[in-house]
């Protein structure tokens, strides 16, 4: 099994798992290879380094002591990779959790606020003028864009 860092054209990075090289370029050549963010089928192969399993206990001497032993890693900023990751989760959290009411989104949104609907959570589609007409009437909705490749599996 090989596995690639492949990256769309829009940037999105993300694992490809095939058979062999020979699969992949396959593959790729078929048009069968596409983003699983944003479906994008302009696909490239990233350099890749072997993976190493190093531990602390391994390092070497005094290595600990720079940093000190007991003291906690500093915090940092996400990389773009840990944020794309934490979408991906949020945007299943609400395809799991939601309806798919299509392009009656603001039709079923108003009905659930006027309760002539049972209260739930919806998901769908609407235009900014049909959005804006929401909030006007005291209907909160939120836009959040959902990733093509929601449904397979993401490595």
């Amino acid at each position: 099994m090989k596995v690639f860092n492949l990256c769309c054209a829009h940037e999105h990075s993300f694992e490809g798992w095939f058979a062999s090289t020979e699969a992949f370029s396959s593959q790729l050549e078929r048009g069968l290879v596409e983003c699983p963010l944003c479906g994008d089928r302009t696909i490239r192969r990233l350099p890749t380094a072997p993976r190493l399993n190093l531990s602390a206990r391994h390092a070497p001497e005094g290595e600990a002591a720079v940093r000190g032993a007991d003291a906690p890693a500093a915090a940092a900023a996400p990389t773009p990779e840990q944020l794309q990751a934490l979408w991906l989760r949020l945007a299943r959290q609400i395809r799991d959790h939601t309806e798919d009411v299509g392009k009656r989104f603001a039709e079923e949104a108003r009905r659930i606020h006027y309760r002539e609907a049972p209260e739930r959570g919806i998901r769908g589609v609407t235009t900014p003028e049909e959005a804006t007409s929401l909030a006007e009437e005291g209907i909160e909705v939120f836009s959040f864009p959902m990733p093509k490749g929601l449904d397979g599996p993401v490595q």
